[in-house]
């Protein structure tokens, strides 16, 4: 071994390099040649591959280098194992979203206009503007960071235009920096809800609450649309990022109780369902299980309405006959949704869907029918006008065999419906005879259907208050009189003979309560009776 004075100052350098103590008795010119050598082995380990930064026994061995430096070998094998396990550990924490998405890219000053820099960079200042994008500023205070809350919205039109223009093909690290601004951004959670729920859908007097983040969430909604609408998307890589985890932080936003944003929801939803086939059934399973939380659990939610809407479109492509999967969700997530005291929030879009339904396989159509008497309301007027006009376009749609099946439960309900005393409920069940299919059912039917709801009408006649709904019961009597004369008179006996037995029923009842409560006028209980009254006798029958 060589013991120079020189190689014996170089091991002395390195060994207080290594432990980070400073020697004062090396002369500079030799303390400064061996950090030097070291910053330049430093700067390469970055650069090397995992697999390259264990130390390579072959290299190890060869060059004067390493005989010189002697603990130094130990010192640069340690820190190539830990780079190599860092890189790996934050590799795998920013497998979907990486927190840098500029490795391997020339990073360009976010603040250049696209105009400014050459077609070649445009792809590298689109990255870095959306980092930069990726920071979120509160809103609750107007005047906190208005200067970068400004900058941001100005890049954000910017990236709004770039995108819109359709001039690019989006590499993969630009497909990535896009999901991950977005996330950034969108990706929240709401405040607890304090609103009462048990009038919505009746009212809808609840003014809407406006998220004061709209400036900068409504532009990032709108690139992203046109960035899932754009026609050159590779489908196969933007999947890799718009995922399973992405789909569902994206349903859970539907519950915003910003109508602005979850309107802007609804049209990305369609987008991605329409473009993204791989992700279908995963949709439809969420939506299905949002929609069973609501009804069966919270009968909470804002998005119920817009979920719907989306859905209405997308039963209108479902294939015909229609799978096991689909009805599944008309019986288990769509004909429950009537439960609810909210449903006039919604029942609009809900009604579209369950005819979308039967359009598509009539056989649905007395399933539907049996489902709406299952939630049909018996204190709700105003939910009870829904059912009727629900039902009615059920109806529209119902052919023969299908509706023999529900006659008798259905026009039960509807005699109950035509003599109601709440006079629009009882207008809107007459309504049911100026539809040209329904008379016809009706007709085809009459034997079943007149005994059913004769009772009604003649009731109406009789002592309804409502001038307008006694018209509307003359008109269905006179229908009825003009298509079977003899069957209304056998069924105007059948009444009379019956209101004469409740009439009597109702006159017996009311001379036993009048002979009681003589007698207990004229006789009172004794003191000493009252022990059989409270101890009754005891009871024959052994259990």
């Amino acid at each position: 071994a060589d013991h120079s004075p020189r190689i014996l100052a170089e091991e002395i350098a390195i060994r207080d390099v290594r432990f980070q103590k400073p020697t004062s008795v090396i002369s500079s010119d030799l303390q400064q040649e061996p950090i030097i050598m070291l910053k330049q082995i430093l700067q390469k380990l970055p650069r090397k591959s995992p697999k390259a930064d264990s130390f390579d026994s072959s290299g190890s061995n060869s060059g004067n280098s390493n005989t010189n430096f002697g603990g130094g070998i130990q010192f640069t094998n340690t820190c190539n194992v830990m780079s190599a396990r860092l890189n790996v550990v934050k590799r795998m924490s920013s497998a979907i979203f990486p927190s840098n998405n500029t490795t391997g890219v020339e990073m360009v000053e976010p603040h250049i206009s696209f105009k400014d820099v050459s077609n070649s960079e445009k792809q590298n200042l689109f990255i870095s503007k959306l980092n930069l994008c990726c920071s979120v500023y509160d809103f609750s205070n107007s005047d906190k960071n208005y200067a970068e809350k400004d900058l941001k919205r100005q890049i954000l039109i910017e990236l709004l235009d770039f995108v819109g223009s359709g001039s690019a093909k989006y590499t993969e690290l630009a497909i990535a920096s896009m999901c991950k601004m977005c996330a950034a951004n969108l990706f929240r959670d709401f405040p607890p809800k304090c609103r009462s729920y048990s009038a919505r859908g009746e009212t809808e007097d609840d003014e809407p609450m406006f998220d004061p983040a709209w400036s900068h969430l409504q532009l990032v909604y709108d690139l992203l649309l046109r960035f899932i609408s754009y026609n050159s998307l590779d489908v196969k890589v933007a999947k890799k990022y718009i995922d399973h985890s992405f789909i569902l932080r994206l349903l859970d936003l539907f519950d915003s109780e910003d109508p602005r944003e979850r309107d802007c929801l609804k049209t990305i939803l369609h987008r991605v369902y329409g473009k993204f086939m791989v992700h279908r059934p995963f949709i439809r399973k969420s939506v299905s299980n949002i929609i069973y939380v609501f009804v069966f659990e919270t009968e909470r939610h804002n998005g119920i309405a817009e979920l719907l809407e989306v859905f209405g479109s997308v039963i209108t492509g479902f294939a015909i006959p229609l799978k096991e999967e689909h009805k599944m969700f008309l019986w288990r997530a769509l004909i429950p949704l009537h439960k609810p005291k909210s449903v006039g929030t919604y029942h609009q879009q809900l009604t579209y869907c369950v005819v979308q339904f039967v359009e598509k396989e009539p056989r649905l159509a007395s399933t539907v029918v049996k489902g709406l008497l299952k939630y049909w309301p018996v204190r709700s007027s105003q939910k009870e006008l829904m059912f009727l006009s629900e039902l009615e376009e059920l109806l529209e749609k119902i052919d023969m065999p299908e509706f023999e099946k529900v006659m008798v439960p259905l026009f039960r309900r509807i005699g109950c419906c035509l003599n109601s005393s709440h006079f629009q409920v009882a207008e809107r069940a007459h309504f049911l005879w100026n539809n040209d299919h329904i008379l016809n059912l009706i007709m085809q039917n009459r034997q079943v259907i007149l005994p059913l709801v004769f009772s009604a009408l003649e009731r109406n006649t009789q002592n309804h208050w409502n001038p307008a709904v006694l018209t509307l019961t003359q008109n269905v009597r006179k229908i009825f009189y003009e298509m079977d004369e003899e069957l209304v008179l056998a069924c105007q006996g059948k009444f009379q003979e019956e209101d004469s037995k409740l009439t009597v029923a109702a006159e017996k009842r009311r001379l036993t309560w009048e002979r009681l409560e003589t007698a207990a006028a004229f006789q009172p209980i004794a003191h000493n009776n009252l022990s059989g009254l409270v101890n009754p006798p005891p009871c024959a029958v052994t259990c």
